[in-house]
Order: structure tokens, then C-alpha cells, then sequence
């Protein structure tokens, strides 16, 4: 089973690795990870989507992590509202007579040609994993020459709502 964490660490170096060598010493696949600086300097987000075969295996995982000095919080937020996203560089064979329809194609998922050559193009798609997968197999018939992607990367949705009043704005849980 495929379970997404989030984990907040110090931006140090060596704190990738350190962490992905926990992973790797309990024979547990990184399917993706996600790494960047957050709103604090000092502090970077890792978001890893990890296949398990138990939740047994999963919260054996989240201690270890825990235990990590450089880890400061770690949530599995797998079964929580999220917002997940994946970047996806798709560089595909294009003749000048076939660029209007993979255009209309890339429209339709709200792609974007970022690059034209004399027999290529490239192009950026941002989704879920379903959504980059779906085009990435609409554009195999066309011959995908590279393929470039930034594995998912996700928050948790906000728990409030807001309520818009003539006469002031109030937040509810």
C-alpha cells in the first residue's frame, strides 16, 4: 500500500541522507520524494510517498523518524484532505504538422508548451499523479524522448472556513 508523509527537518546537510538510509535499512521503496526549503529558512519539507505492506510496517517507520535529530514533526497524511501535486517535463517527437493537435491536446489538461524545436516540443503538465500519468499516456504514440518528473508533493487542507459577512469575516472550524 502507498502512504504519503510529510516530514519537517533542519536544512542541514546530510539530513536527506540520513533519513533516506532509515528507509532504505527497513527494505521500504521510496516511490517519490519531494525536498525544498519552507516559509523558514532553516527548515525544509520532505514529502515521500513510501509502499508498505502493513500499517504495522508504516508506524514503525513514523517512530524511527521521529527519533531522527534533525526531524522536527512527521505526519503520515495519507488518509487526511490534502492537496498533492506532481511536476511533469515531457519532451515528445512533434512535426510542424502534428503541433496543433498535441496543442489541443495540452489545453485540455491545462499543460503548457514551454519549448519547440525543428522535430521536438516540451511540455510542463502540474496535477495530481493521475492526471500527469494520463497525458504522459496520451503522448506515447507521439514518442516520448524524455520524460522528467518531481514526484508529489503535498499539505494538508486547511481545517477552517472561511465565512464572508457584509459586516466582518469570521472563521469557523
Amino acid at each position: 500500500m502507498k502512504r504519503t508523509i510529510s516530514t519537517l527537518v533542519n536544512n542541514s546537510s546530510g539530513v536527506l541522507n540520513r533519513i533516506t538510509g532509515l528507509f532504505a535499512r527497513r527494505h521500504y521503496n521510496i516511490e517519490s520524494i519531494t525536498v525544498g526549503v519552507t516559509e523558514n529558512p532553516s527548515v525544509s519539507r520532505m514529502t515521500f510517498v513510501v509502499v508498505v505492506d502493513t500499517m504495522n510496517n508504516i508506524e514503525q517507520v513514523l517512530k524511527q523518524l521521529h527519533k531522527q535529530v534533525d526531524v522536527l514533526k512527521v505526519k503520515d497524511i495519507t488518509d487526511e484532505s490534502i492537496i498533492a501535486r506532481e511536476l511533469a517535463l515531457i519532451k515528445i517527437v512533434a512535426f510542424p504538422e502534428q503541433r496543433g493537435e498535441i496543442a489541443a491536446l495540452v489545453n485540455t489538461f491545462r499543460a503548457q508548451t514551454i519549448d519547440i524545436g525543428r522535430e521536438s516540443m516540451t511540455l510542463q503538465v502540474v496535477g495530481d499523479h493521475e492526471k500527469v500519468e494520463a497525458l504522459i499516456d496520451l503522448l506515447r504514440p507521439y514518442g516520448i524522448k524524455e520524460l522528467a518528473r518531481t514526484g508529489e508533493t503535498a499539505l494538508s487542507r486547511s481545517s477552517k472556513k472561511v465565512i464572508a459577512d457584509p459586516n466582518r469575516l469570521s472563521l469557523i472550524n
